[in-house]
């Protein structure tokens, strides 16, 4: 098994495994709410590949992290969603795609990373609820399900308030030698939060006729 970063040659395969793993309906979802319009974190973006009998590559994991704010001014990234292959969930490639991902995320400069998802699963990963006590998510959750990981010790000392999207600027006329900033926004009261938990869902990249992928996230 090989983990590299996604490419766009995975795209299809990943959203079909995603849907196959969560639905549908999963992007009604808040926490893809808060990544409507916002691009996921390319260098944190990674899949789990493998080959099948036929030597062909098949995509049997994904992860992705997305940019987010906290209390309006604390930049954070959230981790989700993780799916495995369905077949392969048992193998541990769940928990190697969250390792390898975090340890780049804290290599990169991040400093805090947030999800909803299953307590005892992610504690192993260094998760935990007191350090985002201070923090709402935008819809209605099991406050035992929204988790914190501090990169940086302190990180999430005295933060608190919504966590938002970071939403991308308006179209403008671009002033020469400078960026666009990426404006906050705080997202109304919406309906459920997709877990992050729901570990694991397989992805295609061509799919194996000899090993059916499943999901889970």
């Amino acid at each position: 098994m090989n983990i590299t970063l996604e490419q766009p040659v995975h795209a299809a395969a990943i959203e079909k495994l995603l849907d196959n793993s969560f639905g549908p309906k999963r992007h009604t979802k808040t926490v893809y709410r808060l990544r409507k319009n916002v691009a996921p974190v390319a260098d944190l973006c990674f899949v789990a590949t493998d080959t099948d009998e036929d030597g062909n590559e098949v995509l049997v994991g994904t992860i992705r992290y997305w940019p987010v704010m906290l209390g309006g001014n604390v930049q954070a990234i959230m981790l989700g969603p993780i799916a495995i292959a369905e077949n392969l969930r048992s193998g541990g490639i769940g928990g190697k795609l969250i390792r390898h991902s975090l340890e780049a995320a804290k290599a990169l400069g991040h400093r805090v990373v947030i999800l909803v998802g299953d307590a005892p699963y992610y504690v192993r990963f260094g998760f935990n609820r007191e350090v985002v006590a201070g923090l709402s998510l935008p819809g209605p959750v099991d406050p035992a399900r929204f988790q914190g990981l501090e990169l940086v010790d302190g990180a999430l000392s005295g933060v608190t308030g919504m966590v938002g999207r970071a939403a991308p600027p308006k179209t403008r006329t671009a002033t020469p030698g400078l960026r666009p900033v990426a404006k906050v926004t705080t997202l109304p009261l919406f309906a459920a939060v997709m877990d992050a938990s729901a570990v694991e869902a397989g992805t295609e990249l061509p799919v194996s006729r000899r090993r059916p992928r499943r999901a889970a996230r």
